[in-house]
């Protein structure tokens, strides 16, 4: 088993190929880790209001509703889609992580 198998099932049809060669992750993975990124080094210029917190809570909702509908196969998604949620998703999972972390040292 490949190691990339355990962060994205890389299938060849949800994935992006650039000049012939696929991309290590799947569209929405791939926005996904884009989002992550973004985040971090957004974080490092901006502080967020529990306002922007809570509203980034809902970008998981995209993400969610694209991967269970066609988990579901009541349609079929495509990889700008999936890329979209994967970006939107990625904010929202990681706001989401960050207001836990801050939960916790709370405790």
């Amino acid at each position: 088993m490949n190691a990339l198998n355990l962060i994205c099932h890389r299938r060849k049809d949800r994935s992006f190929i650039y000049k012939g060669h696929q991309f290590p992750v799947c569209a929405r993975c791939t926005g996904l880790y884009i989002s992550i990124v973004a985040y971090i080094i957004f974080l490092c210029f901006f502080d967020l209001t529990d306002l922007i917190r809570i509203l980034g809570i809902l970008f998981i909702f995209p993400i969610l509703i694209d991967g269970f509908t066609q988990f579901f196969k009541l349609r079929e998604s495509n990889n700008k889609l999936r890329f979209g949620t994967g970006l939107t998703g990625g904010f929202g999972l990681f706001i989401a992580w960050e207001m836990f972390l801050k939960f916790l040292v709370q405790l």
